[in-house]
């Protein structure tokens, strides 16, 4: 079982929101991420769930993680809810972790068995939307995190002022189909 946290940060103060908006529309970043995700099963929160159109994603399992008893997903064919972190812990298959910040940093903070083996790190350098409201997202913590206890393997990719970089976690092995999956999904984009 390989854990991928996947997220896409603004430069300088580790934003991802704004209120429930991504404050920025960069296409590349959305079509890296469906590249990356299609045919995986995500863990999602629910108010990132609930922000994705229709409560899906095409070609994607989803657990969304809440607080919320007895809460209905869209499709429960292939989306659960799942109100407890430590499900995750003794999970089989691969999990990619869309966020929002509470799940990034359940994941980033909580313990050996929860922490991702791969960040795919992308930095959004451009401005942000002056028309997003609500209150900043940010995610330092996790951050932090990252440059403490991973190393970048990756070179950094650049494209329409995002760049991307993969890390793993020091000093563990990691599945070798799944960091070249999600490298070529990355570099089918910068083509």
């Amino acid at each position: 079982m390989t854990k991928i946290a996947i997220w896409c940060r603004h430069q300088g103060d580790n934003l991802i929101g704004i209120g429930t908006q991504i404050p920025w529309h960069v296409k590349s970043d959305f079509q890296r991420f469906r590249r990356i995700t299609t045919g995986q099963t995500l863990v999602a929160g629910q108010k990132t769930y609930e922000s994705f159109p229709g409560r899906t994603l095409p070609d994607r399992k989803i657990f969304v993680l809440t607080q919320e008893e007895g809460y209905e997903v869209s499709d429960p064919q292939n989306h659960r809810a799942v109100n407890d972190i430590r499900f995750f812990k003794d999970y089989e298959g691969d999990l990619y972790i869309a966020g929002g910040a509470s799940v990034y940093r359940l994941f980033m903070t909580g313990g050996s068995k929860l922490l991702p083996d791969v960040v795919v790190d992308c930095v959004y350098h451009g401005k942000l939307n002056p028309d997003a409201k609500g209150e900043p997202v940010v995610i330092t913590d996790c951050v932090n995190v990252l440059f403490e206890k991973y190393r970048q393997i990756s070179s950094d990719y650049e494209l329409d002022d995002v760049t991307t970089s993969v890390w793993i976690k020091k000093g563990e092995f990691v599945d070798q189909n799944v960091l070249k999956r999600i490298v070529q999904a990355i570099e089918k984009g910068m083509e």
